[in-house]
């Protein structure tokens, strides 16, 4: 049976816990927290990211998050906790739910980098484009 996006969101959003910028704030604090920008290369280049964070584009997610793939990225430890975000949290949302299939327990979604950013989070610029 097909599936629609807003059904998919629907199990996404069910599956991982959205928090807010004060508490991504706090997990970070703790150490051991991967924060994960899934926008692509392009939103990036235009704003900038959560300090410390990690870009993966939503696309490549599963693939560096795999110990078995070439693509593995070192950063992506199971018993980390993992903290995703985008531009408005659905593909947060969608590249949590696979992470969660994918063995991660710990998964969290922060939603929009703005709010992040509006909320007094602190950020790192970009890197430039062609670097």
């Amino acid at each position: 049976m097909a599936i629609s996006v807003k059904q998919m969101m629907e199990a996404a959003n069910a599956a991982v816990p959205r928090i807010t910028p004060t508490q991504a704030r706090e997990m970070i604090a703790r150490g051991d927290t991967l924060v994960v920008d899934v926008r692509d290369t392009a939103e990036v280049e235009k704003s900038c990211i959560v300090a410390g964070a990690l870009h993966v584009s939503r696309g490549m997610l599963e693939f560096r998050a795999d110990p078995e793939s070439p693509y593995h990225d070192k950063n992506f430890a199971k018993e980390k906790t993992v903290i995703l975000y985008c531009g408005s949290g659905g593909r947060a949302a969608l590249g949590g739910k696979v992470l969660k299939e994918m063995g991660y327990d710990q998964v969290y979604n922060l939603g929009a980098f703005k709010d992040w950013a509006e909320g007094g989070g602190a950020v790192d610029k970009p890197i430039e484009p062609g670097v």
